[in-house]
């Protein structure tokens, strides 16, 4: 046993507060919690010296835990049929431990890894090529002042979104390849698709003055052809980059990237032609920065959010015609919810108070759903890994809490190795993902193969945190 965990009654300190933690290997480092935070002097090692014989590993006899067990939260319910061990450790060599990848295993993850340079090379080809459609239309209807000013001014309503999106995926960071994958397809990319597609709608039907074209064209063509030319971008990503697209949360980051990226150009538009098109510029630019910077800065964002939510739902079934009827699905709630806000007239500060911001305090709150859900998943999942051997249950809360995981950044951060720590924090909240997937019942041999790489991984980033 690589460690022990004693109480001890300290004087004005109740004894849930007096946890002392130490390894059984002489000289080995330890940390004491005694009702604040942990200072931590040093971290396990593994693997030791294995011992003869495979190691005696408790879950091995029955793979299925209680219900409550595996399934911590509605997130990622595992059916009973597909629930199968962690794989173990207690100090075995990981070649006594787990089968060697097969070939086919090795190539599919050098694909993956192509797939994703691929994905951001080809995303950076398209979002260049549409910005000779995107600013010229832009520098027509804002004039070259006021597509400067209408630049400056829409990186603050943007830097609102940017820093949600910062704050939704600090649990676990998706690639910033991805991540500016998202952008530049919002901000570029599917701004030319809707200038592509939006006059097809025009021809289609006839009107008979210019207010019904102008009702038409923003409640019913913006919110079909705009959150269609969004979403686009996110059933790529789900279809591109599975691994990394993983769940509801990461559907949301995602989404809320694209919407922040189209928002982005759309507020160049209106800030830019508020003070071209004005005979008092200062005061109707003035006005439409607070009504879209200031009162709605998530409007796009909520709109695709819905989207990227039900995708990432999907995501967790791990099969392309899932993914593709999310896409569709989620297209509907998002253009609901895009017709209703554009749709607010005269009543407009009533309809926004009393339909919209409840709308974005249900938002905020699911999203904090969501978050809990998924820590309290990824908590499970690495319990189910220390029962193993792989982690000692005191990495474990610090791992896959966020109280923990200050703590630990604090002691990483004195020690010189806060990088070593949040990739040590990372890989483990994705090899949580990649069991979570494993229990899912699909593509199990390909997830193993992904799980033994992330393992080999883990012990090194443990060694590298240690020092």
């Amino acid at each position: 046993m690589l460690f022990k965990i004693t109480t001890r009654a300290l004087p004005g300190r109740c004894l849930a507060n007096a946890v002392l933690i130490t390894f059984a290997k002489p000289g080995a480092a330890s940390f004491v919690a005694r009702g604040r935070p942990l200072r931590l002097s040093g971290m396990p090692t593994y693997p030791q010296q294995p011992p003869s014989g495979l190691p005696d590993d408790p879950y091995r006899a029955d793979s299925r835990p209680w219900p409550q067990q595996a399934n911590p939260s509605w997130m990622g319910h595992v059916h009973p049929e597909y629930y199968r061990a962690a794989p173990g450790h207690q100090g075995q060599p990981l070649s006594v431990m787990m089968p060697a990848q097969s070939p086919a295993a090795v190539l599919h993850a050098g694909r993956t890894r192509g797939g994703l340079l691929g994905l951001s090379i080809a995303g950076g080809v398209l979002a260049f090529l549409s910005l000779f459609l995107v600013v010229p239309f832009l520098l027509s209807n804002t004039g070259a002042a006021g597509f400067l000013i209408g630049f400056l001014a829409s990186l603050v309503p943007l830097a609102v979104v940017l820093a949600a999106v910062h704050i939704i995926d600090r649990w676990e960071p998706e690639p910033k390849r991805l991540l500016f994958f998202a952008f530049t397809w919002g901000a570029a990319v599917s701004v030319a698709v809707t200038l592509l597609i939006q006059p097809f709608f025009v021809l289609t039907f006839q009107f008979t003055d210019q207010p019904d074209l102008q009702t038409y064209m923003a409640t019913v063509q913006a919110p079909i052809v705009e959150e269609f030319a969004k979403s686009l971008g996110l059933l790529i990503l789900l279809l591109a980059a599975r691994r990394q697209f993983d769940g509801p949360v990461d559907g949301v980051v995602f989404a809320f990237t694209i919407a922040g990226g189209f928002a982005f150009t759309e507020n160049i538009l209106y800030f830019g032609r508020a003070i071209a098109e004005s005979a008092s510029p200062a005061s109707d630019f003035a006005q439409v920065f607070f009504l879209r910077g200031v009162m709605s800065p998530f409007a796009h964002a909520i709109f695709t959010g819905t989207t990227g939510l039900v995708m990432g739902f999907a995501a967790r079934r791990w099969r392309t015609g899932a993914s593709i009827g999310a896409f569709f699905v989620g297209l509907l709630p998002a253009m609901f919810l895009h017709n209703r806000w554009n749709s607010m007239g005269q009543g407009f500060l009533l309809d926004y108070i009393v339909v919209q911001v409840p709308i974005f305090l249900l938002a905020v709150g699911g999203i904090i759903f969501l978050r809990v859900a998924e820590k309290r998943l990824t908590r499970q999942r690495l319990m189910e890994y220390s029962a193993a051997g792989w982690f000692t249950p005191a990495e474990v809360q610090l791992l896959a809490t966020m109280g923990g995981r200050r703590t630990a950044l604090a002691w990483a951060a004195n020690s010189g190795r806060k990088r070593q720590m949040k990739q040590f924090m990372k890989a483990a909240t994705q090899l949580a993902n990649t069991r979570q997937r494993i229990l899912s019942g699909r593509e199990v041999p390909l997830h193993q193969a992904e799980e033994r790489q992330q393992l080999q991984r883990i012990l090194s980033l443990r060694a590298a945190v240690a020092g």
